[in-house]
C-alpha cells in the first residue's frame, strides 16, 4: 500500500500542478469571461475528463512495463524522476508573466462545444501525458501486488482535487481570483514552489534503494 506521508505529499505536489497557470487555465477562464460560470465550469469537466484517458493510458502503460520486467520499471522510475527535476529546474529558473488570456476568443459557443474543446485540448496534449507517465510511478511500490489499485488511487485522486480546484477558480473568476491570476508575483511564486516540488521529488527517489 502507499505510505500516509507519500500520499500527501502526492496531494500537495497535485495542488500546486493544479493552481499554477497553464493552458488548461486559460481556457477554462476564457471560456468564463466569454460566456459566463456555467460555460467555465462545462470547459473544467471537459479537461477533467481528458485527464482520465490520460490516467487510463498511463496505468496501462505503467503496468505493461511492470510485468515485464523490474528493471525496466526501475528504468522508467529514474527517466521519470529525471523529466520531473528538469520541469522543476525550469520552472524555478522561469520569470512567469501574468496569465494571457484570448482576448479574440469571447465568441458564444454551445456548451457541447465548450465541453469538447476542453476535453480534445487535454487529451491532445502530449505533455499532459508525459507528466503522469513520469509522475505516478513515483509514489508506488513497485513490489506490492495490488500496483495497478495504487496507480488508480493516485490517478483518481489527481483529477478529484484537479476538479475541485478548477470548480472554485471558475467560480470566483469574475473577482479576486481573476486579478490574482494576473499577478506577475503570484505567478511566479506557484512557478518555484512547483519546481521545487518536483526537484525534492527526484532527490527523494534518489535517496531510496531501488
Amino acid at each position: 500500500m502507499i505510505e500516509l506521508h507519500s500520499y500527501l505529499f502526492f496531494i500537495g505536489a497535485v495542488v500546486l500542478l493544479v493552481v499554477a497557470p497553464g493552458p488548461d487555465m486559460v481556457y477554462m477562464l476564457t471560456r468564463t469571461i466569454a460566456e459566463g460560470r456555467k460555460a467555465g465550469i462545462v470547459a473544467a469537466i471537459g479537461i477533467n475528463v481528458g485527464a482520465y484517458v490520460h490516467v487510463i493510458a498511463a496505468i496501462l502503460g505503467i503496468s505493461a512495463i511492470l510485468a515485464t520486467s523490474s528493471i525496466a520499471f526501475t528504468t522508467l522510475k529514474w527517466m521519470g524522476a529525471c523529466y520531473l527535476i528538469w520541469i522543476g529546474i525550469q520552472a524555478m529558473m522561469s520569470k512567469a508573466g501574468p496569465l494571457q488570456l484570448d482576448k479574440h476568443n469571447h465568441t458564444r459557443l454551445p456548451l457541447k462545444t465548450i465541453f469538447w474543446q476542453g476535453f480534445w485540448s487535454d487529451v491532445l496534449n502530449p505533455k499532459v501525458a508525459i507528466f503522469f507517465l513520469a509522475f505516478l510511478p513515483q509514489f508506488i511500490d513497485a513490489g506490492s501486488p495490488n500496483r495497478t489499485w495504487q496507480l488508480l488511487l493516485l490517478g483518481i485522486t489527481c483529477n478529484i482535487i484537479a476538479i475541485c480546484i478548477n470548480m472554485l477558480i471558475v467560480y470566483f473568476a469574475s473577482a479576486a481570483t481573476m486579478r490574482l491570476r494576473r499577478n506577475q508575483r503570484l505567478a511566479n511564486w506557484l512557478n518555484k514552489a512547483m519546481g521545487a516540488v518536483f526537484i525534492a521529488l527526484g532527490i527523494r527517489l534518489a535517496s531510496e534503494k531501488l
